[in-house]
């Protein structure tokens, strides 16, 4: 049986080692169908003494092309926001709970359309995630957006229930404080974006008080 239909990441990992060699292993990692139209893994970047990590949904278009999160449209409002509320994006983490961009094509050649990943996809990728956070063990966790937010806290968790509340979940077998909020491409795509883009800069400014 080829290791993608087991679904899980957790043949993968590495028996020792910080960041680089979980990032040095997530690059051959097979634990689901995924991994065979995207260009590369994309895995999680910044320090491992950083105070807060932030989890998004998957890589998307550039990030797939460029091998590192964040590095699109999204991230790049993310970064403002991020600033706007008073934490230094430098200083953060950024991951995915998923780390192989998922898409579809409408036409052959033509461009690759985002498409949201599945639970399984979400909870086969979910070592490496464990494993980031075991490494990080940041003091914040920030949730970008529902699928990440339910990979992380289980199929009932809603953004808009509790988006800018500091909350206290058992995550991976440890207590962590986060704060959830929307992924930055919802931002995006809101019709009234400058509404949008507040209403995330003031539930990271919830997050930037917790870091106080």
């Amino acid at each position: 049986m080829p290791p993608e239909d087991a679904y899980t990441a957790t043949p993968f990992l590495p028996a020792r080692g910080g960041l680089p060699a979980l990032r040095k292993a997530a690059a051959s990692c097979r634990g689901c169908p995924l991994h065979r139209d995207a260009t590369q893994t994309v895995f999680g970047t910044g320090k491992a003494t950083a105070r807060v990590m932030l989890v998004g949904e998957q890589p998307g278009d550039q990030e797939d092309r460029q091998g590192t999160p964040f590095v699109g449209p999204a991230g790049n409002l993310l970064d403002r926001a991020l600033a706007d509320a008073g934490i230094d994006p430098a200083e953060a983490y950024l991951t995915n709970a998923v780390k192989h961009f998922k898409f579809t094509r409408a036409e052959p050649r033509k461009r690759r359309i985002h498409k949201a990943p599945t639970l399984r996809e979400a909870t086969a990728c979910s070592p490496w995630l464990a494993a980031e956070l075991k490494t990080v063990k940041p003091e914040l966790l920030v949730v970008l957006g529902a699928t990440a937010g339910k990979a992380l806290l289980g199929s009932s968790f809603r953004v808009t229930r509790v988006r800018g509340t500091l909350l206290e979940e058992e995550i991976h077998g440890r207590p962590q404080r986060l704060v959830a909020t929307v992924h930055p491409s919802a931002v995006l795509r809101s019709d009234d974006r400058e509404a949008a883009y507040q209403g995330l800069v003031s539930d990271l400014k919830t997050a930037a008080r917790a870091l106080e």
